[in-house]
């Protein structure tokens, strides 16, 4: 069987992993990269001799799909949990702590946010209840639209901004409830009175259980090891021009004929190339917008005195150009071993390319005077990498999830074409990795 896998992040290495253990020798596999290395927007740099990850640096724990991929290719002891430390916001001029027990921060009464809003707000969310709460079940709002009537705009750009920047690089307003927050969606479908009422019916229960993983290594200990399992002809630097069907399968150029192909490419590359196949799947892909981003690592004198939390979050307005600092070394036990102290410092959000414009110098000094700003530090950097990813995280907008319906049912009518990658159903390392997993079984499915 002849396939070919266009894309070589995390989602197309797991799909020619998964075929590659199921046909064997039986399997011809290629495997098409448009940049010059795997990984996509999953990249393991490196400062003073050891690695750092530039792109992803945890995964959610609780999802089982990355630790079973470690276990399957040997690489268990390469499974790392944070300290559990908890990270701060930084809002208003001063750093809080995070809020416990919200949906991606929204609270589910006043008090989670006590610190982090005026007086008037923490009424308003406290009133909540009590104000009739329109909700049409199956539909679709942002977070930022529903959560600023019910609980104020105080709490959306204080507290439900930074998780969300965090996730995907965009605001509360440009996210959708039922794609980003599907148990909240279904709460509210169910029926809650209130926005408060689906908070809380929507929260998980409490558990001791790391919230996240992360590799000891680097991604790059997971990539490399998928894809010396998988064993594809390996193409790098060179881009998929066209995709059309054939009479026994498909033609993707330049690779030649196929029986089948799995596209784990970004949401304009996937509408690019399904524009003639599959119109319906190719306009829906083309609604998906990118956000685009830089991150900076920071290594500092293994004695600077940072605080004791997993990061800070900066809250949407503030006068600060970095979005985000994960205190590496704070939040990873094996990290603080090392001689130096681990800063990765986060810019841009949808809609604001403008720090991919800068220099590496302009990056590292925004990074290092924010840094300065939220820890009451004076910051010298021994060195610094600098990393951007254009066009790196899609956004999930109202509507995101009928657009995905749309996208995998015409494929669904087209034997051996499947579709995997971080538009679909998650942005988060597993979710990317379950999609790669469910294209290579539908290839499997449809054969012959």
């Amino acid at each position: 069987m002849r396939v070919a896998v266009v894309g070589g992040g995390i989602s197309g290495l797991v799909a020619a992993y998964r075929l590659r253990a199921a046909l064997g020798t039986e399997l011809e596999l290629t495997l098409v990269e448009r940049a010059e290395r795997i990984g996509g927007i999953l990249y393991t740099g490196e400062i003073g001799g050891d690695p750092v990850d530039l792109g992803a640096e945890a995964f959610v724990g609780r999802r089982p799909e990355i630790p079973a991929l470690l276990r399957e290719l040997g690489l268990e002891d390469q499974l790392v949990s944070p300290a559990g430390l908890r990270p701060l916001i930084w809002s208003h001029g001063a750093a809080h702590p995070l809020p416990e027990r919200t949906l991606m921060g929204i609270p589910a009464g006043p008090e989670p946010v006590a610190e982090l809003v005026d007086e008037a707000t923490l009424a308003r969310i406290a009133d909540e209840p009590n104000r009739p709460l329109r909700w049409r079940r199956g539909g679709d709002v942002s977070v930022g639209e529903l959560v600023a009537d019910r609980f104020g705009e105080q709490v959306v750009r204080r507290s439900v901004d930074p998780l969300l920047g965090g996730v995907y690089a965009g605001l509360a307003d440009t996210i959708g409830v039922r794609a980003a927050l599907p148990t909240l969606a279904a709460a509210l479908d169910d029926g809650a009175a209130s926005l408060t009422r689906a908070v809380a019916d929507a929260l998980p229960p409490p558990s001791t259980a790391p919230v996240f993983g992360g590799i000891r290594d680097g991604y790059r200990v997971l990539l490399d090891a998928l894809l010396d399992a998988a064993a594809p002809k390996l193409c790098t630097a060179t881009a998929t021009t066209t995709l059309a069907r054939t009479t026994h399968g498909w033609r993707v150029d330049p690779v030649g004929e196929v029986d089948a192909v799995i596209l784990a490419t970004p949401a304009p590359v996937t509408a690019r190339l399904l524009a003639t196949a599959a119109p319906e799947a190719s306009r829906a892909a083309a609604h998906i917008q990118l956000a685009s981003s830089a991150v900076v690592a920071l290594a500092l004198p293994a004695d600077t005195p940072l605080p004791h939390n997993s990061g800070i979050l900066v809250a949407t307005r503030e006068p600060l150009r970095a979005k985000a600092f994960t205190l590496s070394s704070r939040k990873w036990t094996h990290l603080a071993q090392r001689e130096i102290a681990l800063v990765r410092a986060s810019f841009g959000r949808f809609g604001d390319d403008a720090p991919l414009s800068w220099s590496d110098d302009e990056l590292i000094s925004a990074a290092t005077a924010d840094l300065a700003t939220v820890t009451g530090l004076r910051i010298e950097p021994m060195t610094a990498v600098v990393q951007r990813w254009r066009g790196g995280l899609p956004q999930y907008a109202p509507g995101h999830v009928d657009r995905v319906a749309a996208i995998e049912a015409a494929v669904a009518e087209l034997p051996g074409l499947a579709v995997a990658g971080a538009y679909l159903h998650g942005v988060g390392v597993p979710a990317c990795a379950a999609t790669g997993t469910a294209a290579a079984q539908r290839i499997l499915g449809s054969r012959p």
